[in-house]
């Protein structure tokens, strides 16, 4: 019997179950903001909820125990540096899920699952790596073949009409 067993399985074994959620929980801190099914955005909601509670505390023991299950030191500096004060008055509902429509190869219905008062810069930034600016800009040779064969084309273009104009 499954009596008060109220968790979808979504098809998955109970390690591949935890470690897909402790993925996308890093990935829903960093960035505040996926995509993905509705039915996982839906079981991903009491899990982050849960964790952006216990960071509130802002403690050691609580800080391991996030560490222990995110697995990705920048998301729970991140978590507990940035969220937690945010969240701080809040007494819940710390994320949103918005439909989104159906996925086109099987038709599964999508989900946008967002963080509540987020930073719409952090979307598509990853916190975990510095960003550095190159001084001076190198063509690969790839990019230099490129730009023969644009510069070819368009000499081969200007003959061609040359040609046409002295007929």
């Amino acid at each position: 019997m499954r009596h008060g067993m109220a968790k979808r399985k979504l098809n998955k074994s109970i390690a591949h179950r935890r470690s897909m959620f402790a993925n996308m929980s890093v990935s829903l801190i960093k960035h505040e903001q996926i995509r993905t099914t509705l039915p996982k955005a839906k079981e991903l909601r009491p899990i982050i909820e849960k964790i952006i509670t216990s960071a509130r505390t802002n403690d050691l023991h609580t800080r391991r125990q996030v560490l222990s299950f995110l697995r990705d030191e920048a998301a729970v500096k991140k978590l507990f540096d940035t969220l937690a004060p945010r969240y701080m008055e809040r007494k819940g509902g710390y994320t949103r899920v918005l439909k989104a429509g159906f996925r086109f190869g099987d038709a599964a219905p999508m989900a946008i699952i967002e963080l509540v008062d987020r930073d719409v810069t952090a979307k598509g930034k990853d916190s975990g790596v510095v960003e550095v600016e190159a001084t001076e800009e190198v063509e690969t040779p790839a990019e230099e073949v490129k730009e023969e064969k644009k510069v070819k084309k368009a000499s081969k273009k200007k003959a061609d009409k040359a040609e046409a104009d002295a007929q």
